[in-house]
């Protein structure tokens, strides 16, 4: 099992004057030299709520400034709100800075108001994914893209710098819908999932679909899953609980759409809701996955978990750190991930 760092900022509405990106800059460092596999960051708009990565790119490059080993992967780019030109451009500058580290995930994205930035591109936003793979990789291959230009000629462009790796490693960033395991599965992409809105069992049949299609797809390939968990870990479990209750209940609000209706066995509309009913599904979700949905408590009870996604078929997990835990307490808790990195075994 191998890990990885996963960033999302759960406030960017503080003031700025420095500091606001310290968590990320810290881990990153203790990622490189701790031997940790990369280091993911989201592509997040208009919202408190992940708004400080409105673009993976630019915090990629100021990663690769500072590290010499780390993978540095988009968690994800929402491709259907990017030319591919753009997509290949920056990464490509990226890949360069860091000679030969970046990684993307492309995911369709789901909230509507991020497609302010391309608002005919929502409808359609699932098969572009899959376009934007097929056209980013022939791009960073060095190989052309038709286009039109201003005076309304049709012509020919290439995406430059030349990157750095030959072929770019891709992921698909896919959730409850087995249609996106499978896609990713024919694409010969990885796949970065997570556990809110299902079950070990329901993500581990997933799992199995997308090694299925996979290797029929592709001479016996077996793919790469990365799993993202919230994660903290420290000497005691009720001390980390205590970190983490506020501000993982508030990242379960920000996300009650992908997992009500799991919670209650049938379909709801959380926008109908009333607070009390709200307070009600979140005080249930915390319950749930504060054991199994996330890297919580000590190190021998963080190993019990990754056994867990090992069972199931994870290749990584991606520990969201910066979800709202104060920074000290997130800091000291990288200090028992190492420890529990340094104890798994890795192929």
């Amino acid at each position: 099992m191998d890990l990885s760092l996963f960033y999302f900022a759960n406030d960017s509405t503080a003031a700025g004057g420095g500091g606001r990106y310290d968590l990320l800059m810290e881990g990153a460092r203790y990622a490189d030299v701790h031997g940790f596999s990369a280091v993911w960051t989201p592509e997040r708009h208009f919202h408190p709520f992940g708004g400080s990565y409105p673009n993976p790119s630019v915090l990629g490059a100021a990663v690769a400034a500072i590290t010499e080993n780390v993978a540095i992967r988009a968690g994800s780019v929402v491709s259907p709100l990017h030319h591919p030109l753009r997509i290949a451009e920056e990464w490509s500058v990226v890949d360069n800075l860091s000679n030969g580290r970046v990684g993307l995930a492309f995911a369709s994205g789901w909230n509507a108001v991020d497609f302010a930035l391309a608002p005919g591109a929502y409808e359609g936003r699932r098969q572009t994914v899959i376009d934007s793979v097929h056209t980013v990789r022939k791009l960073w291959r060095g190989e052309g893209m038709a286009a039109t230009d201003g005076r309304g000629r049709d012509i020919e462009v290439r995406a430059y710098p030349p990157p750095v790796q030959d072929e770019l490693p891709v992921w698909v960033t896919a959730a409850r819908g087995i249609d996106t395991f499978r896609a990713a599965a024919k694409l010969k992409a990885g796949v970065l999932t997570h556990v809110l809105g299902q079950t070990p069992a329901e993500l581990a049949a997933k799992i199995a679909e997308y090694r299925r299609v996979a290797a029929a797809e592709h001479d016996g390939w077996q793919g790469h899953v990365v799993l993202m968990l919230h994660t903290l870990l420290g000497d005691d479990l009720e001390q980390v609980r205590r970190h983490v209750d506020a501000p993982f209940r508030a990242y379960l609000k920000s996300s009650l759409h992908l997992f009500a209706s799991s919670l209650v066995g049938g379909e709801i509309d959380v926008s109908t809701m009333n607070a009390d009913d709200v307070d009600f599904l979140i005080e249930k979700a915390f319950e749930r996955y504060f054991p199994t949905g996330g890297l919580f408590g000590t190190i021998e009870q963080a190993v019990e978990v990754v056994e867990m996604a090992a069972g199931i078929g994870v290749d990584e997990l991606a520990c969201l750190i910066d979800f709202g835990v104060d920074g000290l307490a997130a800091l000291a808790g990288l200090e028992h991930l190492g420890k529990l990195h340094s104890v798994l075994p890795r192929g």
